[in-house]
C-alpha cells in the first residue's frame, strides 16, 4: 500500500510532474552517481527532457527544478526566496557543485529539450541525466520518469507496482475491496487509512504529518490572500485572490452566492501562489493543489479555527481515495489530461467532504465517483505552457464541484448505478484515448486558440 503521506507531497510550483519531479530526479541521480563512484572522473553533467517535460518545459519550470535538483535542493526545506539567487549564481558560474566536487554545467547548452515527437514509450515525462568526462564521453547516465503528482521512477523501475513493502493489515486495491472492508470491520474509511498508516510508523507521527501537510496547505493559501501583482511567465495574469478576498470580507455573509466566493477566492490564492513557485502541496497535484485546501478551508478551518479532528478525517478519506486513482489509473496530466489532476482532486475532496459530514463509506465512495464523472475528458491544455490559464479558474471549479458532488451522495439511497472503480476504469480509458495535444502538451485547446502577447 501507498502511505496518505505519499500522496499529500510538500513541493513547490507550479507543477509536481515538471516541477518537484524533476527536482527530485535530478537530486537522486546526483546520489546514484556519487554511490556508483562516477563523480570522481566527471567533468560535466548533462539534462535532456523528452515530451511533455521538453514541450512545457520552460513554462513548468522544468529547466530551474532541475538546476535546484542538482543543487541537492529538496522541496521540503528550499528556501523559496532564494530560488532566482540560485538560479542565476549557475548560469553566472556554469558550475554546479557537488560536495568538493565541481562539475562543468551551462544550463542553455547542457539543458536539452527534444523535439516535439520524441515522446519515449515508457510514459510521456522523461529524463535522461549523463556525467560526461573531460574528453566528452558519457562515463554515467540514467533515464527517469516523472509520472504525476511528485512520483518518479527510473526506467527500470517502469511496471513496478508503488509499493513501500508495508503489510498494510486493511490491504485494498480497488473501490469495492476498500467498501467490503469498511462492511466487514464496521470502520470507517478514514479509520482503515488510519490503520494502514500505523503499519507504516506510529500513529502519532502520522497526526504530526497530516497536521504539517495542512499547516503547509494554509501557509500556502494564507500567502496567496495576500500577495498583489503579476504573475510570472509573460502572460501578465494578475493575482486576483486578494481583491476578491478583501471584497469578501466587506460583503453581507449571508448572500445565497457567499459558498461559491469563498471556495473560489481560496483555490485561487493557492493556485496564483503554485503559479509563482512557492511552496504549495500536492493534492494530488500542484496544478490541483488549491481544491482540497479550499473545501478544508471553508468548512473545517474558518474564522482561523482549526478543527484538526476533521482535517486529518478529511485528508485520510480523501488519500485513500488518491491511491485507487494512483494504482488503477494516474494522476499524470501528462497521461490522463486534466481529469487525472483536477478530476482526481475534486473526487477526493468531495469524499473528504462527505466524510466529515457523516456519510457512510458506500456514500463517501459515490461522492467521489460523482466529484470524476463529471470531470471525464478534462483536457489539459495550459495557454504559454503556464499553469496559470485555465488552471487556476479550474481549481475554483473544481472546489464548487466537489461540495455539490458530496451533497448530492449524501442526498442518494441504495446501491449506486456507477460504481468507483467504473468511474475510474473509465477514467482511465478516456486519458489513453485522448489526443496527446490536449494532454499537457501546449499543443491543442486553449494552448494554441488564445494568442500570448
Amino acid at each position: 500500500m501507498l502511505s496518505v503521506l505519499d500522496i499529500f507531497k510538500i513541493g513547490i510550483g507550479p507543477s509536481s510532474s515538471h516541477t518537484l519531479g524533476p527536482m527530485k530526479i535530478a537530486k537522486r541521480f546526483l546520489d546514484e552517481a556519487q554511490a556508483a563512484g562516477a563523480l570522481e572522473s566527471a567533468d560535466r553533467v548533462q539534462c535532456d527532457l523528452y515530451g511533455s517535460l521538453a514541450l512545457t518545459g520552460v513554462g513548468h519550470g522544468t529547466d530551474r527544478a532541475s538546476i535546484l535538483g542538482l543543487l541537492q535542493q529538496e522541496a521540503e526545506t528550499i528556501d523559496t526566496s532564494r530560488v532566482e539567487e540560485m538560479v542565476q549564481a549557475v548560469y553566472d558560474t556554469k558550475t554546479i557543485k557537488v560536495g568538493s566536487k565541481t562539475l562543468n554545467f551551462d544550463p542553455k547548452a547542457d539543458i536539452r529539450f527534444a523535439p516535439p515527437g520524441d515522446v519515449p514509450d515508457a510514459h510521456p515525462n522523461g529524463m535522461r541525466l549523463s556525467l560526461l568526462n573531460a574528453d566528452g564521453e558519457v562515463i554515467f547516465s540514467q533515464v527517469y520518469y516523472s509520472v504525476g503528482g511528485g512520483f518518479t521512477r527510473r526506467d527500470d523501475e517502469m511496471g513496478v507496482t508503488d509499493d513501500n513493502g508495508v503489510e498494510a493489515p486493511f490491504a485494498f486495491g480497488s473501490g469495492a475491496e476498500l467498501l467490503a472492508i469498511a462492511k466487514r470491520e464496521n470502520m470507517s474509511i478514514a479509520d482503515i487509512v488510519m490503520a494502514n498508516e500505523n503499519a507504516f510508523r506510529p500513529e502519532e507521527e502520522t497526526t504530526a504529518g497530516l497536521r504539517a501537510i495542512w499547516d503547509v496547505m494554509a501557509a500556502c493559501m494564507d500567502r496567496g490572500l495576500s500577495q498583489h501583482g503579476i504573475l510570472p511567465g509573460g502572460l501578465d495574469v494578475a493575482r486576483r485572490a486578494p481583491g476578491l478576498h478583501d471584497k469578501l470580507r466587506r460583503s453581507v455573509a449571508n448572500e445565497r452566492e457567499a459558498l461559491f466566493d469563498w471556495l473560489n477566492v481560496f483555490a485561487m490564492a493557492v493556485n496564483e501562489e503554485n503559479a509563482a513557485g512557492g511552496q504549495v502541496v500536492t493534492s494530488p497535484t500542484n496544478g490541483a493543489a488549491g481544491i482540497i485546501p479550499a473545501v478544508i478551508r471553508f468548512y473545517c478551518a474558518m474564522d482561523g479555527l482549526t478543527e484538526m479532528a476533521r482535517v486529518n478525517t478529511f485528508l485520510l478519506t480523501a488519500g485513500g481515495i488518491a491511491m485507487l486513482y494512483k494504482q488503477k489509473a494516474s494522476i499524470s496530466g501528462a497521461e490522463m489530461g486534466c481529469q487525472g489532476e483536477v478530476g482526481v482532486a475534486c473526487s477526493m475532496a468531495a469524499a473528504g467532504l462527505a466524510a466529515i459530514w457523516d456519510g457512510t463509506p458506500v456514500q463517501i465512495a459515490r461522492a467521489a465517483e460523482i466529484g470524476m464523472e463529471h470531470n471525464l475528458g478534462l483536457t489539459c491544455d495550459p495557454v504559454g505552457g503556464l499553469v496559470q490559464i485555465p488552471c487556476i479558474e479550474r481549481n475554483a471549479i473544481g472546489a464548487v464541484k466537489a461540495v455539490n458532488a458530496a451533497r448530492l451522495a449524501l442526498q442518494c439511497e441504495g446501491t449506486p448505478r456507477v460504481s468507483l472503480d467504473q468511474v475510474i476504469e473509465t477514467m482511465r480509458q478516456t486519458g489513453n484515448d485522448m489526443n496527446s495535444k490536449y494532454k499537457e502538451t501546449s499543443e491543442g485547446g486553449l494552448a494554441v486558440n488564445v494568442v500570448a502577447c
